[in-house]
Parts: structure tokens; sequence; C-alpha cells
């Protein structure tokens, strides 16, 4: 158990495999002006977790300077308030997510937030729901609704809809009374089928290419060529959003050739976007799946599961 100045957390001072990550001792942080301290209850684990973790991503390596602990998402009590935070009070329930992506370090028992990044907590779900959501949450809805403008009737094309993000998509868009179609391996279409996808292709066995026309928004959560091919499903005027912030200058070529758009986005923290989320659960079209819940001390199992790309839902850290 840690002491009241300090407190555990899992961090990395080298790069690598689940392996890398160690629970250490570290120095409970304070609250700066506008900042709220947030005593974890759970966390969500994120692709980008295992990536940063294996490649330094955009934080580089810890060898260069200071070991890291990951981790984007956050669902707990407020500890404590910095000066000038109005909005919450301890004892409050909270949930959001920390600035992308640089503002990491959720995977611990207490990490500090700025306050214009949390909402309270909905009633309508618990800690390891909450913990699930922001970061999927608001990159599907940044993509979708922000960027796409997804309306009523609109044909929707979600790649990987089972996944983190995309099984949040699909219940963004169906929440937006858009016709979705969603791209999985077929062991997982009666789960699409359970959100709401009206058509479900088994890219295994299928084309997508072949198999789908007409389409007004495709989210490319995948990368590689994906986004490319995927502008070729679409109606004139429809466009595609890549979660993937870089890529190939094909992408942008060939929907300027096509007469359609092309657009890469990175989510962003925001408060705004949170409260929308927080609506649709309370409304209660909105919920994440859980792939599974690991205490914070077994973080490397759930990096570990993680690294083999075939979970359904999200994957949390629950912290005592």
């Amino acid at each position: 158990m840690s002491d009241l100045k300090t407190m555990r957390a899992i961090s990395q001072d080298v790069l690598g495999g689940p392996e890398v990550l160690r629970e250490v001792e570290l120095e409970r942080p304070a609250p700066r002006p506008n900042e709220v301290l947030v005593r974890v209850r759970a966390a969500g684990v994120n692709p980008t977790d295992w990536k940063h973790r294996a490649t330094g991503g955009f934080l580089g390596s810890p060898e260069a300077g200071e070991p890291f602990v990951l981790g984007w998402d956050v669902s707990g009590v407020v500890e404590a308030t910095g000066i000038g935070v109005a909005a919450f009070a301890p004892g409050d329930e909270v949930f959001g997510m920390l600035p992308y992506p640089f503002g990491h370090g959720s995977h611990a028992e207490y990490v500090t937030v700025p306050a214009r990044a949390l909402v309270h907590k909905p009633t309508a779900i618990d800690h390891v729901q909450a913990g699930a959501l922001p970061l999927v949450s608001l990159t599907a809805w940044q993509a979708l609704v922000e960027t796409a403008d997804v309306r009523p009737g609109q044909r929707v094309l979600i790649h990987a809809a089972a996944g983190g993000v995309g099984h949040v998509a699909v219940q963004i868009a169906k929440a937006r009374g858009a016709y979705v179609i969603g791209t999985a391996s077929a062991g997982k279409h009666d789960f699409l089928r359970e959100l709401g996808v009206d058509e479900a292709i088994d890219y295994r066995e299928t084309d997508f290419e072949e198999a789908v026309k007409d389409v007004d928004v495709v989210l490319d959560t995948i990368g590689g060529d994906y986004a490319v091919r995927s502008l070729r499903v679409l109606r004139p005027g429809g466009v595609v959003v890549s979660i993937l912030p870089v890529g190939s200058e094909e992408f942008p070529r060939e929907a300027a050739r096509l007469g359609v758009r092309a657009v890469r986005i990175l989510v962003d923290a925001d408060r705004a976007g949170m409260r929308a989320i927080a609506e649709l659960v309370e409304a209660g079209t909105l919920r994440p799946t859980i792939a599974g819940t690991f205490p914070l001390a077994d973080a490397a199992e759930a990096h570990r599961l993680g690294d083999t790309g075939r979970t359904t839902g999200k994957l949390v850290l629950t912290v005592d």
C-alpha cells in the first residue's frame, strides 16, 4: 500500500513488449491551477497504449528522457481541486480523457487532469464502463459527428466494427439515424447485430470494395491500404475519416481524383464531446462492451491480450 504522499503506478523505462511494464511507487501529484486530482477507479487500455509501450510513439523513448506512465482514459473520484476549478468538488465522480497525446498517466492510483477534460460520470454506468469510454467515444464522436456530420439515412461503413473504437462508433452512428455497415470476422457478426449493425461483412471472406457501394461516410480504424481502398466505395461528395493521423500521400490524391473527401484526425480532449457522450450513456443508447478487466498490478497481462488484436470491445484496468 502506498502512503499519503506516494502512489502505485505502472511505468516503463525502456521500450518493448508487455514485460517492460512494472509497478512502481511514485510521488503523488498535486493539482495545479485549473486541474483536478482524481483518485483513479478504472482506466481503459487502448491500442495507442500498447503501441506507445512498444515504439514510444509521440512520446519518444524513455531512454532519452524520463520513464513514463501510460493511460489516457480515466474514471474516478475527485480527491482535490486546483485554484480556479469551479465545476468539481472533492467526492465528485468524474470521467474523461487526458489531453492526447502528452497528457498520459492514468494507469496509476492518482492522476491530475485539466478540469475541462472531465465531466461528471453518468449514474447509469459504473466506473469500469466509464473508464472504458473516453478515448474511443471521443474518437468516434469527433470522426462521425464533428468531422463527417453523419445524418439520418446516410450509409456509414465502419471498419473493425467490433473493436474498441468500432463498437462505440456503431452505436453513435445508429444514434444519428444512419444505416451502418460493419466489417469484422464472421464470429463477431452476432455481436455487431446486437449493436445495431444493419449489414455485416466478413473481411476474411469478402472484399468490402466489391460488397459495398454508395457510402456517405467511412470510418477507417485500421490504416494501411484501407483508407485509400475505402475512397472507392463512396458516393460523390462522400468522406473517409481515418483515425490514423499519418499515412500515404495517395490518400488525399486519390480522393481528389474521385471527387470525395479524405480526412485524418487525431483525437482531442474536449468537454463538449464528453458531455455529448454522457448524454448518450444516460439515454441508454451507448454502452461499452468490456473485453476484460485487470487489477492495476496486472497491466502487462492486459497489454498481452491487447497485442493479439482479437479483443471485442475494451480492456480496463481497475484500481482498488
